[in-house]
């Protein structure tokens, strides 16, 4: 079990990492802007789960091997920048679409926001870094059970962040409404966000191996 101690001063660490605005939170607030805050706490909630996956992959060990293995991380890195890019490639193709259809999204979109988000999570390649160099610092080696005590701090940070990304993905939103009160600025809006994951899938894919 992880010391009492210790859990807090993760979680008082996990606050102010993540405070920072980072990929996720970038991301988060692309989709706001191209889809709304239901959209963007979609993705919220879809991104947590895909980082829950490499807190397990850490957990069990294999979050290592991807973190030193230049091939491994190349290919996360690269399939998650390219699918950043792809959803804000169709994210300016498509805008104006959420505008003109007021119902709202059926479940099955929904679940389509959530599976998108979950996939970003999934390959985004400085979780995996900052899962591998920093939950050890926090593990009581001499209590045993290590895979446990990563897998309980890596929940901890993934339940902070849920908040704090979710806070962004409703300001996104209400700016969102506040800038499109005039229906010929959704295309704008959206292509804004649209935009942002481009960027940002550039960005991934021209960073480092361990930056």
């Amino acid at each position: 079990m992880v010391p009492v101690s210790s859990l807090v001063a993760f979680a008082v660490a996990s606050v102010v990492l993540i405070a920072v605005p980072g990929p996720s939170v970038l991301f988060v607030i692309g989709r706001s802007l191209a889809l709304g805050w239901r959209g963007g706490v979609l993705t919220v909630l879809g991104n947590a789960t895909g980082q829950l996956v490499q807190v397990i992959a850490v957990a069990l060990g294999v979050g290592v091997v991807v973190a030193e293995s230049v091939v491994l991380f190349s290919i996360v890195k690269f399939a998650g920048a390219a699918y950043l890019v792809f959803l804000g490639i169709r994210t300016i193709l498509r805008r104006g679409h959420a505008a003109r259809q007021p119902a709202p999204a059926p479940p099955s979109s929904r679940w389509t926001l959530v599976r998108q988000g979950a996939l970003v999570g999934a390959t985004n390649p400085k979780s995996v870094v900052f899962f591998v160099a920093i939950l050890p610092q926090f593990v009581d080696y001499h209590a045993g059970n290590i895979p446990f005590q990563l897998a309980l701090l890596g929940a901890v940070f993934l339940l902070i962040a849920l908040v704090s990304d979710s806070l962004w993905a409703i300001a996104a939103g209400w700016a969102r409404l506040w800038f499109v009160r005039s229906p010929r600025r959704v295309p704008a809006v959206e292509a804004v966000g649209g935009a942002m994951m481009i960027g940002l899938g550039g960005t991934l894919a021209l960073a480092g191996s361990k930056s």
